[in-house]
């Protein structure tokens, strides 16, 4: 067979390839067989005219993976690259072949495998589990070596197989991120180099490179191709975060339709006697399957491991899209609900206490009563296009929003003494509605100047958001001990009368970028600024009470240099920006707006590729101001400062061909360098902790060919509830084992996945959020599911 040669390849312009995911499962030791046995599963034309190089050792290319990432895997580490010649077909190619000094094109293609057109997703990295590239915000699709920030992706196969219910599940593992919120509470929480992130009522995750549009308090994680985590402030690359969050950034990648279809249904069990299943249905149309629809749905419905808790919870995600020639769009809507008996809800410890924190009780310990609950309903959309206006051109727009409504009656549990009584304050029926949009558009070019070549991204976006909460009369909430909780008769409370308005936002941005790159891409610099201006107003019983309105600007300055092909050095400059406050009525100052807060982040680290197996280290510094009332003077000023340094070691992909590790440390130094209240200087920030671990392992079994063993192991240091660094919650270490099982029944292809979560069965507080709220660690569960693709 011929492979086609009359394909035309632009520069500066990226052919999509499929995104057709093939169950790949083999090991080679030469690019020739390797290519032949993707041709073979795929069904795709593979053909080469190069010498193709020796490889040590072998490669093994296993996971539901594209043809292009089976092909990224297989050839990583050599001087080899391959473009689309046509229809389900690639050619693998050598820069110092493709053409002789005349410019003349070698010869065809004498030797043909078996493929098709490039998938706007960074290829899998060997092992499956995290992707060779991300989302930069405004600089769009970034390999991770070429990256000057630190950013991870975890791919849909690393979902699946750590049975995610959310994305939170995920994250978990990330040894830079803690999610200390229990997946029984009716939110998640995160921290982000020692920094909380989604911890109000406007969302602060991203969907698709814009906020808004995921689910505000949890998102289901069956909505995501990809989870990506953009580490450190980011106001230049995603623009202002609703709430000023400055740790990172997190972004769901949804899923679209491939080339093939897919029929594919899950069914699971466990976390308590929780039961259900998830559908994901696929189809391509049109003359050359330009039209593509994509559904995830899901429901379940139990107990969990959690004291007379119930959790009821459903999804429905529709995705469409289009891929033409030069015009790209997509359409994405989302239904989410969640419904919660006895929600748990993290410990306080007031401010004036002293005690020591009593230990943790059984992690299915939970003071909430069966007769509170929590209902959430999110529904968001978002429609996106871009069109290649030249070559080398692109315009792009998107428009989404959401709206989530959340009524609830519960308290919080307050400890009393180092004995563990407490008592719930606040036993309040709330009923909260958030409005919220984001539109953004731009132009995205790429030209060269002299011997440099530059990519220039210019954005235009807007989010407004709009929060009304309707409280009801607080009541007296239930009283006990942590460690002997007992059912009560349920408190009367009165409902909201009406929702009054909250608060509103709008955040407007102007941003620009360029990407210099030098030296056949050896050296890249980037460049860039953001004018971002920030309206806030705040009511009372629905009445204007205070407003702020101020902008800044904010600077971003990244190089990447790399000696040899696998090593990337790389350091940047860049800043996070939240609003400043409005100064209370209590302090000598009050009504006054203070300026914007802008966070500070110095990062400098180095990126390994090994081709099978990578990693990296980097260094980091972050400075956040914050505002307090002087006690001597009465005036509120913003003279605190929290100052994070850090040093995160991360490693991913293959030791051997049958054992994939993934993990790393972070170390971190964190102080209050300045503060209004002297006492405050050098303490030790709340719920900082000096040292967090994640190492997770897989094993190809031997002995049972399909089947897979894993463990993770995490630990997270001691942390301090209180600013004065007397009150602190012990470190905590978990052992999570797990195994799959693949296999084929009847032509079906079957996975079975269990796992056993916290496995010595640990008692433990898991963290402590900005606000000393104190949540409790997940006792031993376990879990089981199936899944068939029809």
């Amino acid at each position: 067979m011929a492979a086609e040669t009359n394909t035309q390849t632009v520069p500066g312009k990226q052919v999509e390839v499929a995104q057709a995911l093939y169950s790949f499962d083999f090991s080679v030791t030469s690019i020739a067989d390797g290519i032949s046995q993707i041709g073979d599963v795929s069904g795709w034309s593979i053909a080469y005219t190069v010498e193709l190089p020796e490889i040590a050792g072998s490669r093994e290319i296993r996971g539901e993976l594209s043809v292009p990432a089976a092909i990224e895997m297989l050839i990583r580490g050599t001087d080899l690259s391959y473009r689309a010649i046509g229809s389900r077909s690639l050619i693998i190619t050598d820069a110092s072949t493709q053409s002789n000094a005349s410019g003349e094109m070698v010869t065809d293609p004498v030797i043909v495998e078996a493929t098709g057109t490039q998938s706007d997703l960074a290829p899998a990295y060997a092992g499956g589990q995290v992707a060779t590239g991300g989302r930069l915000g405004m600089l769009g699709n970034t390999d991770i070596m070429d990256a000057p920030v630190s950013i991870t992706s975890y791919t849909s196969e690393y979902i699946a197989d750590q049975q995610a219910e959310t994305i939170a599940d995920v994250l978990q593992y990330d040894p830079s991120v803690r999610a200390p919120n229990a997946e029984t509470s009716n939110l998640d929480t995160y921290q982000i180099r020692g920094f909380g992130v989604n911890l109000f009522n406007a969302g602060e995750v991203g969907f698709n490179g814009a906020y808004g549009v995921a689910p505000t308090f949890r998102v289901d994680s069956n909505v995501a191709e990809r989870i990506e985590v953009l580490k450190g402030p980011n106001a230049l690359l995603n623009g202002m975060s609703p709430t000023g969050a400055v740790g990172g950034a997190i972004n769901i990648v949804p899923k679209r339709a491939g080339d093939e279809d897919l029929n594919r249904v899950s069914l699971d069990y466990g976390r308590g006697e929780q039961g259900g299943g998830n559908l994901d249905f696929s189809r391509r149309f049109g003359a050359n399957d330009e039209f593509g629809v994509r559904f995830n749905g899901g429901y379940h419905d139990g107990d969990t491991y959690l004291d007379h808790q119930t959790r009821e919870r459903s999804l429905a995600a529709l995705a469409l899209d289009y891929k033409g020639d030069n015009f790209r769009a997509s359409v994405d809507l989302i239904d989410q609900r969640e419904n919660l008996d006895a929600p748990a809800r993290e410990f306080f410890i007031s401010s004036g206490a002293t005690f020591a924190v009593p230990d943790a009780p059984d992690g299915s310990t939970n003071p909430i009563q069966k007769w509170e609950w929590s209902d959430a309903v999110d529904r968001s959309g978002m429609i996106k296009a871009e069109y290649d206006v030249l070559d080398s051109l692109t315009v792009f727009a998107s428009f989404g929003g959401g709206r989530t409504e959340l009524d609830r009656v519960f308290g919080t549990p307050i400890l009393q003494n180092s004995a563990g009584d407490y008592s719930e304050s606040n036993l309040t029926y709330g009923s909260f509605l958030t409005d919220r949009w984001s539109t953004s558009g731009g132009v995205r070019g790429e030209f060269y100047t002299l011997e440099v070549n530059h990519k220039v991204t210019f954005e235009a976006s807007h989010y407004q958001d709009s929060v009304s909460r309707g409280l009801g009369t607080a009541a007296t909430g239930t009283s006990g001990n942590i460690y002997n909780v007992q059912e009560v008769s349920p408190v009367a409370v009165s409902a909201p009368n009406g929702r009054p308005k909250l608060s509103d936002s709008e955040l407007t941005g102007y941003a620009v970028a360029d990407t210099m790159s030098f030296w056949d891409e050896q050296v890249l610099f980037t460049v860039g600024a953001r004018h971002q201006t920030i309206k806030v107003n705040n009511y009372s019983s629905g009445v204007l009470s205070a407003s702020y309105d101020d902008s800044a600007i904010t600077p971003m300055v990244g190089v990447v240099v790399k000696p040899i092909e696998t090593v990337s050095l790389y350091a940047n400059y860049i800043e996070g920006l939240n609003k400043g406050q409005t100064v209370p009525t209590s302090a000598a100052n009050a009504g006054q707006t203070l300026d914007p807060y802008i966070a500070k982040q110095i990062e400098t680290g180095i990126k390994l590729d090994f081709g099978t197996i990578g990693g990296s280290v980097s260094a980091f510094q972050i400075t956040k101001p914050s505002a307090d009332e002087d006690p001597d003077t009465s005036v509120y000023r913003a003279d605190n400062e929290q100052r994070n340094r850090g040093i995160e070691l991360n490693v991913f992909g293959e030791v051997t061909d049958d054992v994939r590790l993934m993990g790393g440390v972070m170390f971190l130094d964190s102080e209050i360098t300045k503060a209004v209240i002297s006492s405050n200087k050098g303490k030790r920030p709340v719920g900082t902790p000096e040292m967090q671990i994640n190492l997770v392992g897989e094993w190809d079994t031997p002995f049972v060919d399909g089947l897979t063993l894993s463990g993770t192991v995490t630990h997270t240091s001691e942390q301090f509830v209180d600013t004065n660094n007397v009150q602190g919650i012990p470190d905590w270490t978990t052992l999570d084992l797990g195994a799959r099982y693949k296999t084929e029944l009847y032509g079906t292809p079957l996975t079975v996945r269990a796992s056993i979560q916290n496995v010595t069965n640990e008692k433990y507080w898991s963290g402590v959020n900005d606000y000393r709220l104190l949540s409790l660690g997940a006792p031993r569960t376990a879990f089981l599911s199936l899944t068939a693709d029809f």
